[in-house]
């Protein structure tokens, strides 16, 4: 981590230990769990699903986890418990924490073409690529060679662009695929919803790592910090780079240190007028 960003962050989490309330959004794959080929073995890194309970636990925060999965994968690979609110399929799915769960309804006409966009997969026999979720499907190619990716991803969208243009469909690239899914709300339109929700006052992060978050790094521009999340460097709205899973460890951390070092202070202050 570099000096700039180091500073950044300490300036950052001044706010934070003054905040009288607290927003912590993350991502999930790629930003706690790294990026696997084999997408049902992906789980947090050491350690991070610890960092977030204890911010959840000690840190008067809200913590929310914001992932293009769908939810009942997510609750399955997270590890915390209880869970915090979750958001899945990039935002068409809310678990709250009391475990009511909100779907987005997907309208016929979008059934229908997600349906050509899966035969279409057939014809192309590269239905083993696709992960067929509420309202979508991807069709991944991470961990293949360059030219096996681009060779997967030519096919792909061969098929799948027409029958966006014509239905109305959405096209989402990622970082190892491409999503077909029904229009409606995305990333940026999550931490919309809970910034509002908050209302003034509220200290608020969101730290993600591929395309897909571009728009919550967008969402919360002079409302929060925004974190791109990622080993090395690329073009980005996000306002600075930690590079998991060390640097994202240390700075949830340093959240959790922030937190309890004001709620200490407003402790003694407490005692201190009471006595």
């Amino acid at each position: 981590m570099g000096p700039e960003t180091r500073l950044q962050i300490n300036q950052f989490l001044e706010a934070v230990a003054a905040a009288p309330a607290r927003l912590l959004m993350l991502d999930y794959d790629g930003t706690l769990a790294p990026l696997r080929k084999e997408r049902d073995r992906v789980y947090p890194y050491p350690g991070m699903a610890a960092a977030v309970r204890k911010i959840m636990n000690g840190g008067r925060t809200r913590v929310v986890i914001v992932s293009g999965r769908e939810l009942s994968e997510l609750i399955l690979r997270l590890g915390i418990q209880p869970l915090p609110e979750l958001w899945g399929l990039h935002g068409m799915q809310r678990r709250r924490t009391n475990g009511r769960v909100e779907t987005a309804r997907v309208k016929q006409c979008y059934r229908d073409a997600l349906s050509d966009a899966g035969r279409w997969l057939d014809y192309q026999e590269l239905r083993h690529t696709a992960e067929f979720k509420t309202g979508s499907i991807a069709a991944h190619w991470r961990g293949l060679s360059d030219s096996a990716a681009e060779e997967i991803r030519a096919r792909v969208l061969l098929g799948w662009e027409p029958i966006a243009d014509w239905s109305g469909l959405q096209m989402l690239e990622f970082d190892g695929g491409v999503e077909i899914r029904a229009p409606g709300v995305d990333k940026g339109d999550v931490v919309r919803i809970l910034l509002g929700e908050e209302g003034a006052g509220v200290v608020s992060a969101y730290l993600g790592d591929d395309s897909t978050d571009e728009s919550a790094f967008r969402a919360i521009r002079g409302r929060g910090l925004s974190v791109l999340v990622r080993p090395e460097w690329r073009e980005t709205a996000a306002q600075l780079r930690l590079k998991p899973p060390e640097e994202v460890l240390d700075f949830l951390a340093q959240w959790l240190a922030a937190c309890q070092r004001n709620d200490a202070k407003d402790g003694a202050t407490a005692v201190v007028v009471n006595g």
